[in-house]
């Protein structure tokens, strides 16, 4: 099991997240961090540190956020890796819990 970040993240793009993971296998689009599935080793310490409850356990994920665990699978492919905790964008709290932004998404 992995875990899995998901909707709440896009424009928000918290990275506490990114500095107490043990394995670094969150990496970083332009308005979203995904976690690597094949490199998360389920040590739960990320889940915590999102300031807006974005990143759930695999077997925790809400119903309504499951086509996360295919876009984290093929983001990580994609963009490059995180290790160190960086400002999140300037309106991050204007997003924090809009419902369906998955439309926002940049890839």
């Amino acid at each position: 099991m992995a875990f899995i970040v998901t909707d709440n993240c896009i424009k928000c793009k918290h990275t506490d997240c990114v500095e107490v993971c043990p394995v670094d296998c969150f990496y970083e689009g332009p308005n979203f961090l995904v976690i690597d599935p094949d490199e998360c080793i389920d040590c739960a310490l990320c889940e915590p540190e999102c300031p807006v409850e974005a990143i759930f356990s695999e077997d925790e994920l809400p119903a309504d956020q499951e086509q996360y665990v295919e876009i984290n699978a093929d983001l990580a492919a994609k963009w490059p890796n995180i290790t160190e905790k960086k400002d999140p964008p300037a309106d991050a709290a204007e997003w924090d819990g809009v419902p369906n932004k998955l439309q926002y998404l940049e890839k």
